[in-house]
């Protein structure tokens, strides 16, 4: 592993604590930033996240869906905690929690956007992230690869749907167009960029010509990134000061749903006696969150400065702690798994 992904824990909590500072002694630029948009779109945290995004899309290889059958059960585990279950759990927590546990602690008027953000995050299970992940816990990585890119596929038709339905059930407007163009900015566009770029390079110089340009951009996706936090918090930098209660009581059902999720996915594969190579990664995607997509649609559906925009920069606060929290459980535990 390179230096940024070896210390990517620590190059993120700079970029978080950068961004609020930033926010703070900066709003004016902050401000004039979030006038670049176009539908809805803000173009700078547009290309942001397709710095991001694309490096990781070239590393699918969706000609691995061909074995989809040799070893199904990881992969069962995976579409029903990602599409039959994390969604639903998460709108559940946000109303449990905004409507009712914390209605007396949080500004009532925000809670439907508070709610929105929780189901964009629960409706993008993780797909560039994972294989960080999965690498920590000396996971499959042919099965990952497998995973990631069914898991890509099921993302394509089912996201908006999902989210729609969840948003129609907490009595959100459901703008479709915004909606449906988020999915294919930040999913297809990226997704089918990837997959031509792999494909041009594997006829020149096969999977080496492939590992070769991914190591070359990979950089530019660990810029993307850092940017893409700082300008995040640095949007949102003087709420989280303001306001850290909230940000808090915010964090809550993230935090529950993220070791929930992992239990879950992780007790089932110990219970169908997985090897750990395939289990850790398997409970892993589930409970990380693609939140690169939850940011980039909530702020297209909802606008930067929005409650539901804030709740998916909280869920990127969360992230990084507690997935290496659980990465660090499942290489404590991987002598209860076989193999």
């Amino acid at each position: 592993m390179s230096i940024f992904e070896r210390y990517l824990s620590l190059w993120v909590g700079l970029g978080i604590v950068s961004g609020v500072i930033l926010g703070n002694l900066v709003p004016g630029l902050f401000a004039a930033l979030a006038q670049f948009e176009y539908a809805s779109v803000n173009l700078l945290v547009a290309v942001l996240i397709w710095a991001m995004v694309y490096p990781m899309m070239v590393a699918v290889d969706f000609t691995s869906l061909k074995d989809v059958g040799k070893r199904p059960k990881g992969l069962v585990i995976t579409v029903v905690v990602n599409w039959l279950i994390k969604p639903f759990t998460m709108a559940a927590l946000g109303i449990l929690f905004f409507k009712h546990v914390f209605s007396g602690l949080i500004p009532q008027e925000d809670v439907g956007q508070y709610i929105a953000g929780l189901i964009l995050l629960g409706a993008a299970p993780c797909t560039a992230m994972v294989f960080v992940w999965s690498q920590l816990t000396r996971g499959d990585a042919n099965y990952t690869l497998v995973q990631v890119s069914l898991n890509d596929v099921i993302m394509v038709f089912a996201f908006a749907p999902i989210v729609a339905l969840l948003l129609g059930v907490t009595d959100i407007a459901v703008p479709w167009d915004t909606l449906l163009l988020s999915v294919g900015l930040y999913v297809v566009i990226p997704l089918v960029a990837g997959a031509i770029t792999r494909s041009v390079l594997a006829r020149q110089g096969g999977e080496p010509a492939v590992v070769r340009f991914t190591a070359r951009v990979k950089p530019a996706s660990v810029l993307g990134l850092l940017l893409t936090v700082v300008l995040l918090f640095g949007f949102q930098g003087p709420v989280i000061l303001d306001r850290p209660v909230l940000i808090a009581l915010l964090a809550v059902p993230i935090l529950i749903q993220s070791y929930a999720i992992f239990a879950l996915g992780y007790g089932w594969a110990y219970l169908w006696r997985l090897p750990h190579r395939v289990a850790a990664p398997c409970a892993l995607i589930g409970t990380s969150n693609f939140f690169e997509l939850a940011v980039a649609v909530a702020i297209g559906l909802f606008g930067l400065n929005s409650g539901a925009a804030l709740v998916t920069v909280v869920g990127v606060l969360v992230e990084v702690p507690v997935m290496l929290s659980l990465v660090a459980f499942a290489n404590r535990t991987r002598a209860r798994f076989p193999g």
